[in-house]
Parts: C-alpha cells; sequence; structure tokens
C-alpha cells in the first residue's frame, strides 16, 4: 500500500490510502493574501489575473460589473485594492501584461461582432484601443513583448442563426497594428479527428480559439480550439495559422483511464467504460525542456447547447447498436452509464441510424503535449481517484462533487507551469472541485504528482485563472483568480 499524501497550507498528512497512481512529495504552501470583490452576490466579479513586476501590481478582469480592478502586492504577499476601471465594450474576458502595458480583452455588447483589446499603462489609464475579432476570449504577450496575440472565439449567437469565424489577432506592439490570422485555408481541408459540425458551418466559422501558449523564442504559438477538440499552431510573425491538430480520443475502457459516470448511484463509482473522452482543453500552458517545446492543456470538455443547436444528450437516450453493446439495456441504466451527457453529432461510425461509439466531455486530466500534437503524457485517472480517497478522509469537507459525475467530473479549468529549484511544475485548477494538482513535469513523458491544494478550505471556490510568479530559486507566488467566491488569492509555494 503506498501512502498517500494530502497538501495543505504549509502541512503535509500522510492518509495511507491505497491509491498506487499517487504518491505525492512535500511542498509548503502559505496563503500570503487575499482580496473579494463584492458585487451583491454575483458571480464571475473576479476570473482572470495578470501581474506586473514592474508596478507589483495585479489586474483582474470582472466581467460581471465590466470592470478592471487593480491591486497592489506588498512584498509579503498582502493584496490592497488601488483602483477600479470602468470599461467600454460587453465585458473583459482576458488581460495581460508586459513591460509598461496592461492589455484587456472586452468581447463587443452583440458578442457576435467584432470586440477590442484596450491597451492601459500600469496606473490604468487608456492609451489605445485596437480592434479584435468576435469574441476575443484569451491574449497573452510574446515572452520578447514584440507581440499582443488574441485568441476570438466567435461563438455563434443562440439561435445559431449568426457564426461568426473563429480568428487570431496579431498585434505587432512596435506599430500596434493588428493582423488577422484566420482559418479559411482549412475550409476545403480533411482534418482527422477535428470535430466540424456547426450547422452549415465552414472549418473558419466552426473553430473557436479558446487559449494560447506560446514557445519561449517567441516564433510560435499554439491555440486550444475547445469545442473542436483540437490544436491550431501559429506562425507569429506572418499571422499564419500553419497546422491544426486533432487530440484523438481518451481510451476510458482501460482501467487507467476509468472514471466515475453517474450522479445517481449514491457512490463514487470509478471504473471503466466503453467511452471514448474528448480531450477538449479550456487553457494551455507552453513549457521548454532542452531544444523542444511542449504544450500542457487542462482538459475540462465543453459542449455546444444553444437554442437554435444541441448536441448534448445523455446515454440513456441513444440508440446503441446491439452488436458493439450487448449489454445496452444494462449499460444505459442512470447508475450506470445512463446519466453521462454525451454527443448526437458523433457516433454513428457506419450510417444505419444507430450509434457505435459513445464520446463524452473532457478528459478528466491534463496532458502534455509535442510542438506536433502529438500527446507524450496524460494524468489518466488521477484526479478523480485522488479526489474520491480524499473524500472518504475528510467526510465534513468533500472537495470531489459527485453531482458533476454525469457531465465533466472535477473539471480540469486552468493550468500553468512554474520553475521552482531545479524543476518544472504545472500547477492545474479543477473548477468543480476547488482544488489545484501540483505535478512535476521535468520529464514530460514521465510526469508525477507533486501535491494537492485544497483552495475551498481557503474560501477560494471556481478557480478560473492560475499565475505563477517566480521570486527566488525555490519560492514562488501561485496567484488564483476564482470565479465562484470572486476571490484574487496569493499563496507563497517554497520547494524544500
Amino acid at each position: 500500500m503506498n501512502s498517500l499524501t494530502r497538501l495543505t497550507l504549509g502541512v503535509t498528512l500522510a492518509l495511507g490510502i491505497s491509491t498506487p497512481s499517487l504518491s505525492f512529495a512535500s511542498i509548503n504552501i502559505v496563503k500570503q493574501g487575499s482580496y473579494t470583490e463584492e458585487c451583491g452576490g454575483e458571480e464571475s466579479c473576479t476570473e482572470i489575473s495578470a501581474f506586473s513586476p514592474v508596478s507589483n501590481k495585479i489586474y483582474t478582469t470582472n466581467a460581471a460589473e465590466n470592470e478592471l480592478r487593480i491591486l497592489s502586492v506588498n512584498d509579503n504577499g498582502t493584496l490592497t485594492e488601488f483602483s477600479a476601471l470602468s470599461l467600454i465594450g460587453g465585458g473583459p474576458n482576458s488581460v495581460a501584461t508586459y513591460g509598461n502595458w496592461v492589455a484587456v480583452a472586452v468581447e463587443a455588447t452583440n458578442k457576435q461582432n467584432p470586440g477590442s483589446v484596450l491597451i492601459y499603462d500600469l496606473d490604468g489609464n487608456l492609451q489605445r484601443t485596437i480592434t479584435a475579432g468576435a469574441l476575443p476570449d484569451m491574449l497573452t504577450f510574446t515572452p520578447d513583448g514584440q507581440f499582443l496575440i488574441v485568441a476570438n472565439e466567435g461563438e455563434p449567437n443562440d439561435y445559431y442563426s449568426n457564426d461568426p469565424e473563429g480568428t487570431v489577432t496579431v498585434i505587432n506592439t512596435s506599430t500596434w497594428i493588428p493582423t488577422t490570422a484566420d482559418f479559411n485555408a482549412f475550409n476545403s481541408v480533411k482534418l482527422k479527428n477535428v470535430r466540424i459540425f456547426g450547422p452549415n458551418a465552414s472549418v473558419a466559422q466552426d473553430v473557436e480559439p479558446e487559449y494560447i501558449a506560446v514557445s519561449a523564442d517567441s516564433k510560435t504559438a499554439w491555440i486550444s480550439l475547445q469545442e473542436n477538440n483540437a490544436l491550431a499552431k501559429l506562425d507569429i510573425a506572418s499571422a499564419t495559422i500553419t497546422d491544426i491538430y486533432g487530440l484523438g480520443y481518451k481510451k476510458h475502457h482501460q482501467e487507467k483511464n476509468a472514471f466515475d459516470a453517474s450522479n445517481k448511484d449514491n457512490a463514487i463509482n470509478i471504473q471503466p467504460w466503453p467511452t471514448k473522452g474528448m480531450y477538449q482543453p479550456d487553457a494551455i500552458a507552453s513549457f521548454q525542456r532542452g531544444d523542444a517545446t511542449f504544450i500542457l492543456s487542462a482538459n475540462e470538455g465543453d459542449a455546444r447547447d444553444y437554442d437554435g443547436y444541441s448536441e448534448e444528450v445523455r446515454v440513456k437516450k441513444l440508440p446503441l447498436d446491439p452488436n458493439v453493446f450487448p449489454n445496452a439495456e444494462e449499460l444505459q441504466k442512470e447508475s450506470n452509464l445512463g446519466r453521462l451527457k454525451t454527443t448526437s453529432a458523433y457516433g454513428d461510425t457506419d450510417g444505419d441510424g444507430d450509434v457505435d461509439e459513445i464520446y463524452s466531455y473532457g478528459a478528466r486530466s491534463f496532458s502534455i503535449w509535442n510542438a506536433n500534437g502529438k500527446r507524450v503524457y496524460d494524468s489518466g485517472s488521477d484526479f478523480e481517484r485522488f479526489l474520491a480517497a480524499y473524500a472518504d478522509n475528510n467526510v465534513n469537507n468533500e472537495p470531489w462533487e459527485e453531482g458533476r459525475s454525469d457531465d465533466k467530473g472535477p473539471e480540469p479549468e486552468s493550468i500553468t507551469t512554474g520553475e521552482l529549484g531545479n524543476k518544472t511544475y504545472a500547477f492545474i485548477g479543477l473548477e468543480r472541485a476547488s482544488g489545484i494538482f501540483i505535478y512535476d513535469i521535468s520529464n514530460p513523458g514521465r510526469s508525477k504528482p507533486a501535491g494537492y491544494i485544497n483552495i475551498e478550505e481557503q474560501g477560494d471556490i471556481g478557480p478560473e485563472g492560475l499565475l505563477f510568479v517566480k521570486k527566488a530559486d525555490s519560492v514562488g507566488w501561485l496567484i488564483v483568480t476564482s470565479e465562484i467566491s470572486n476571490t484574487v488569492s496569493l499563496y507563497e509555494i517554497i520547494i524544500d
């Protein structure tokens, strides 16, 4: 029996649980400061944060009130309010800093219309407004600061009668002139394992750029296409999408990829199921090992569910092929796979009207991919197995949400990396479980768990954004922005 350990603020507890895949090392975590946005009981008043080492300030988006909050950070990590900026447009989705600039991505009031990028100085004075694509969802500066890159999601309206193209805006920061990288070159290309299924949509309309990761040399970016289960590759200098990589599917029939499929069985029942998991990453990040760049993905999953078109259906409603699923009646019970949400867009492989393959949303894990979209690591069922064991030993404080088993489980949504000592770590935020896993990814193909933080114990619920700031060789700050608790918190991480 391996000794599984739980990481919390400065304490490592041995739980003595039989979970062979997880064995955590000791990491010291101290919560240094926190700020709570007061906004009348609404959620999404804090979503994404950026930190400036020049001003020693945190800049946080408030989508609910269309504001940008600026917080001052003391050397000991204490957070205090500096100011709040009212924004133009339909609401902010992302913020990034570089040097003396703060960039904010703001969607239009009608989010199918072009959005904006607002450029501020570090004190919050507006310098310029730049037009972006429809629904700018995330933006980031390249490491050298020469470009600002914006992922424009291009979501359809509720009736699916207006579906703008997904695009990437590349802004040269020496001129602040934007260039649009579109996906029209792929409209006539057959893309393997890329989900293109919106009603009457071209590839360019169907792709929905979500998140961006940039190489250390500032030459290449990767963009997650969440609903499409794919990554796009961008040549930054030419503002050209060069490749789209379908991410394939997770084999949930394997023990290492087991999961809890039902919220109606009054138990956490993790086991293999005959389904294929769509990775569908939300946040992504990059890191360098030698000459190679790797991409990390938080495999949240997402369905298209609009008034004009919805792909969501539960397994119990599927006409399962009796030859492929001879035990269909048993599988479709609500205590088994019946409650699991799947897609009506795929699954009938032979065109005979019944379903031959069952797909689930998200992979309930994080993955590491090489620069050409080949998976080199996946955390398998680690998250759910640990959370189930953790819940069993903390009956009054369960981070595991059994009620989400039929959806996407713990929903890994945010991800970032940090260098501590001579190792590289990944930090993965779980939206539903309100926890953060820490993995040692120094050897990408053999990554291993290094810790877990139950941030809900600290009043932080629904981590939407994670940001790592290196302070010393073995010391870093993890800035956690949580949209349910409306908090921005700073955790100091020390590796012994």
